[in-house]
Parts: structure tokens; sequence; C-alpha cells
């Protein structure tokens, strides 16, 4: 992969180039010294991978990745001094199109190593998932399960939004959960690519952009009305039965974690009353075979648009697919999911 750095302190660039010196397949493309730079070298010779530092002087890595996934967009990995210190700015760059975050490794030691190895399998990771990333056909797309909806027959919760998202997906699911009422009828689950590190300080956040409950589901968890669980392991999170939630162990082969796929046909297997399926912005195509088995199923399915998607990728394999019963643009998701359940 040709990568390239952006950060305004010489020590943590020369860091990064020892982490990618003992790694020959990689190869350092060019360094930004702040964001305006990085937005222009993007344009002069676009990367295969960014990392991306957060707080440097004039543009900051939010306002980059911002820009950069506007007009040259590319995979960018958010590389910075501490992550908690500045979490509300990672999850601003994490809702402009960022795939992950990782903090800085150490310059000497044993962490030295240790965050030397996290760094290398982030990138490599990405760089799977890069490879992944082409549309399948319509011949060798994964096959929906052949499940059909039954009838309501349960007691509350009968409704359900199931939402699959990746890069970009932070600022998707905030911009949906502020524009819900918090009288919503129905419950919320959420699968999001993202670190678990990150998972509970993402719940966190998104709980400040909404009147609803959000939270890290637990094993056993069961959905409630007007509730937001969501996904917390690298572990898939699915239904084990008709009412509750569980974790089931992730496969050396699975490039998604957790996987939106493996998540939405459990909802086709298992849920028995009126359901949603959501799929946001994201690199790759996990969760259009499933989102196609949720419309197959009978219920109602919405993708959201190439303008608004930081990254079209999920979303635009789940429109090959004719996955989506609804095409819409992230600001009319909310509207069209309240109507959905009045």
């Amino acid at each position: 992969m040709k990568i390239a750095i952006v950060n305004d302190v010489p020590m943590v660039v020369e860091i990064l180039r020892r982490v990618l010196a003992e790694w020959p397949e990689h190869q350092l493309l060019w360094v930004a010294q702040d964001g305006a730079q990085a937005v222009e070298l993007c344009a002069w010779q676009l990367p295969d991978l960014i990392l991306m530092d957060i707080v440097m002087p004039g543009m900051d890595g939010v306002e980059a990745t911002r820009r950069i996934m506007q007009q040259t967009p590319c995979p960018i990995l958010v590389v910075t001094a501490d992550i908690g210190a500045c979490a509300d700015k990672v999850y601003q760059a994490l809702g402009h199109g960022a795939l992950d975050a990782v903090d800085t490794p150490a310059l000497s030691g044993s962490d030295w190593r240790q965050g030397s190895a996290v760094l290398m399998e982030k990138i490599t990771r990405i760089g799977r998932m890069e490879r992944k990333s082409a549309p399948p056909s319509r011949a060798h797309a994964s096959a929906p399960v052949a499940v059909k909806k039954i009838p309501t027959v349960v007691t509350v919760p009968d409704k359900l939004v199931a939402i699959g998202a990746s890069a970009g997906g932070p600022g998707a699911l905030a911009v949906i959960l502020r524009a819900l009422p918090e009288s919503f009828p129905a419950a919320i689950v959420i699968v999001q690519h993202i670190d678990p590190a990150f998972a509970v300080g993402m719940a966190g956040w998104l709980q400040q952009q909404s009147g609803l409950t959000v939270k890290v589901a637990q094993e056993g968890d069961r959905p409630q009305r007007g509730t937001v669980l969501m996904a917390g392991t690298n572990q898939h999170l699915l239904f084990r039965n008709r009412d509750s939630l569980g974790y089931v162990p992730e496969s050396p082969e699975d490039v998604y974690h957790p996987s939106i796929d493996v998540f939405f046909n459990s909802v086709v297997r298992q849920w028995r009353g009126q359901a949603v399926g959501v799929l946001l912005t994201g690199m790759g195509r996990d969760g259009a075979a499933g989102l196609k088995a949720i419309r197959d199923a009978g219920w109602h399915t919405i993708a959201q648009d190439r303008e608004s998607s930081s990254v079209y990728g999920m979303p635009k394999a789940a429109a090959a697919l004719d996955a989506a019963t609804e095409i819409l643009p992230i600001a009319d998701i909310a509207k069209a999911l309240v109507s959905q359940f009045t």
C-alpha cells in the first residue's frame, strides 16, 4: 500500500516511518504537516491510505478528513497521541468517513512493539477491506436467507429498526437519531464497524445527539421501544432467538467486524414483529445481501443515497442487488422511519 502521513510533530512522523519501514509491502508516499497541505497533496497524488492526526495547527484532522472525503476520497486511519483526550473530534472524523482510529505507538520500550502491532493490524484490516470492496455481480452475491416474514404474534416490542453502518456512520447515525422523536415507537439496533475500544464512547456521543437512550448491547439484551442498542465488540451481534441479542465469535476469514450481514440475516430468521432495515454509508459491501434478505422477507428497506454518503460502497452494493425499497438522503431517513411506524 502507498501510505501518507499527516502530522505536524517530527518525532511522531519518525515513529510512523519506523513502523512502515518494518513492512516492505508498504511504501511511504508523502508527509503533510497539516490538514490543508494534506488536501493539496491528495489532489496531486492519492495514497491508498492516510494516517491522519487530529490535533494540528491551522486545518485539523477533522476538517481535512471532511474535505478529502468530499474531493478525493480514500481510506483514512486516525492516528493521534491520545484518542481519549480528543474523543469528540475522533467521532467527528469517523462521521466524515475515517475508517478507524488508533493511538500513536510509543517511541521505545515494550510499548513500541505493542503499539506498532496494533497500528499494523489496523492497516492490514483496511487493506483487506479495500480488496473486498468491489461490488459482487448478482450471480455471485451472497444468497439471501430463504425465510419469509411471520405475522406478528409477540408482545412489546413488536417494531424494530435494524441499522448497518461503516465509514462515515457515526455522523449519519447522529443525523438520524437527532431527528427521531423521544416517543419513537420502535426499538433500534445498530451494527457499526468500529473498534471495540470506541464503542462505549460512541454510544455516549450518540446519546448526546438524541433524546433516545443509546447503549452498547450486552449478551442477552432485549430490544426495547425508544432504546438504541449498538454492537460493542468485534464479535458478530445477532438475534439468538425471537427477542434477545447475543454475540458469536468471528472467524479468521471475516473481513467485516462485526458483520452487518450476519445481524440482518438473524433479523430475518428470528424477528416476529414489524421491521425496517437501513444500510448507511460505508466501504465495501457488508450488509447489502442482508438488506436484500430483509426486503425478500416482506419488510421495508432503506439505503442511503450516493450524494449524502461519506463512502458510497455498502449502499451502492445494496442498490446493485435491488435490496432497497427506498434510496434516500440521510436527512430524510428519520422521517421515513417515523412514517413506517405510524
